[in-house]
């Protein structure tokens, strides 16, 4: 995982400053924000493949910093830096999207662990949803890779990128709870009114091509997501 992009939000200059040159001597390719509000400007206009917060910071602190990158962003891994040890702001702390939490001071090599060991898990699941693109729902054949769906081994439905890209989504998560707005920032790349509303209009989209197999439908969750049921 060397040469994955950080995002360094550290308010203390002397701090981020070492802490960045660390980084960078174990191949790490690192930006240094000195406040949350830079920080998010930052985030929005360039890819990083983790973040590293500092929780107490003038104009924007890390959790409500976390919360802004979770809106736009579920999956790029946070971790908070602290002096704070209250079992309050640990919990606060993972309510907004953290995956990990350092108490100052800390090892830093124990950072270098965890900033590995999170990339490598990131790297795992991601390496397995790209390379999993045949599904079976129902008496349904579902090619993700080709965008075919075909039914009962009969004629073949030409899938568009974004209605093959969802329906990959809803068999991933296959009679579980697909979020809302994980779909919505991996495939929409926003989660807002509009793009809300296109979504929907895919869902209907894709339930006309599954009627035909009445035990699959796609329900709607209020105010949560969808579920691709399969009671074959």
């Amino acid at each position: 995982m060397e040469n994955s992009k950080i995002l360094l939000v550290e308010d203390d200059p002397n701090f981020g400053t070492v802490l960045k040159d660390y980084l960078t001597l174990n191949d790490y390719n690192v930006t240094l924000a000195k406040d949350g509000l830079e920080g998010l400007i930052m985030f929005k206009n360039d890819d990083f493949d983790l973040c590293i917060f500092d929780v107490m910071m003038p104009r924007k602190d890390g959790f409500s910093l976390a919360k802004d990158v979770r809106a736009t962003n579920l999956e790029v891994p946070i971790i908070f830096l602290t002096a704070k040890t209250m079992k309050e702001d640990v919990l606060r702390g993972y309510q907004s999207g953290a995956d990990d939490y350092l108490n100052k001071p800390f090892d830093s090599e124990v950072l270098l662990y965890k900033i590995k060991a999170i990339l490598q898990r990131k790297e795992t699941e991601k390496s397995t949803e790209e390379n999993t693109f045949e599904f079976k729902i129902g008496k349904f054949e579902f090619n993700s890779k080709l965008r075919h769906l075909s039914f009962d081994g009969g004629d073949m439905q030409k899938l568009s990128p974004k209605e093959s890209k969802l329906l990959k989504m809803l068999a991933m998560y296959k009679n579980d709870l697909m979020p809302r707005e994980l779909a919505l920032t991996k495939i929409w790349r926003d989660d807002n009114y509009f793009t809300s509303r296109s979504m929907d209009v895919y869902i209907a989209k894709l339930r006309k091509y599954l009627k035909a197999d009445d035990k699959v439908e796609i329900l709607n969750i209020h105010g949560e997501g969808f579920r691709l049921i399969d009671k074959t």
